[in-house]
């Protein structure tokens, strides 16, 4: 009796699920670190902090530390003056994230989610016609993972400039927010477990959802109406 082949999954697909996963364990295991170091972390010079920004971009390409959450950090111990690091680690992580994927030529899994998605190719046909419009209302979520989302524009075929001009438009919105609620903060432990306590986040990150949604939504419905 013929044994059945084997279905192999492609690397990339792996590797993105291990971005979504991954992020878990490490903000948990930075969280604690942070509180028990607090008094520390409160010490370091600008010399220190770009030395940790710079390691940080690197962790947050391979997806260990989502921005968001080191925003929030970055907020509680250096207040509205951490933005411009921010700015720096999101565009470099974009950067590199993006050049990871063309050096293991993550674009040969798209005929696989094409295969097993026929309509993914009609999607791809508007992302790179729109990629722009997507990419920007993709970054602005608060929800969409970082390093899964970079990885998906590059196997989509994305240009680096527009994946990095969409990025910084989409993400500073929701980086300032968080550095606000973290320098807003009088306990890290607390705004580490609640980063959304307050009702003015909550609405505000509510709004940029609502927005993001609408957007992609707005992306989807044009396909569908080029299709009829």
């Amino acid at each position: 009796m013929a044994k059945s082949p084997r279905t192999s999954i492609p690397a990339p697909i792996i590797i993105s699920i291990l971005m979504t996963v991954v992020p878990l364990f490490a903000t948990s295991a930075l969280t604690a670190w942070a509180v028990s170091e607090e008094s520390l972390v409160s010490g370091w010079n600008t010399q220190t902090w770009l030395m940790v920004t710079t390691l940080l971009t690197l962790t947050s390409a391979v997806a260990l530390t989502p921005p968001t959450f080191l925003a929030l950090v970055y907020g509680y111990f250096m207040g509205l003056i951490a933005i411009p690091y921010l700015i720096a680690l999101n565009l470099c992580a974009i950067g590199l994230v993006y050049l990871f994927a063309l050096f293991f030529d993550a674009g040969t899994t798209m005929p696989y989610l094409i295969k097993a998605f026929p309509k993914v190719e009609g999607l791809l046909t508007r992302f790179r016609a729109n990629q722009l419009r997507l990419i920007f209302f993709a970054k602005l979520s608060p929800i969409l993972p970082f390093a899964v989302t970079n990885l998906f524009f590059a196997i989509a075929g994305a240009r680096l400039t527009q994946v990095i001009l969409g990025g910084t438009l989409g993400m500073i919105p929701r980086t300032i927010l968080a550095v606000w609620i973290g320098s807003e903060a009088q306990d890290i432990q607390y705004l580490l477990d609640h980063p959304q306590e307050g009702l003015a986040s909550k609405l505000i990150t509510i709004v940029l959802l609502i927005i993001s949604s609408l957007g992609i939504s707005f992306f989807l419905r044009e396909k569908k109406i080029a299709e009829n």
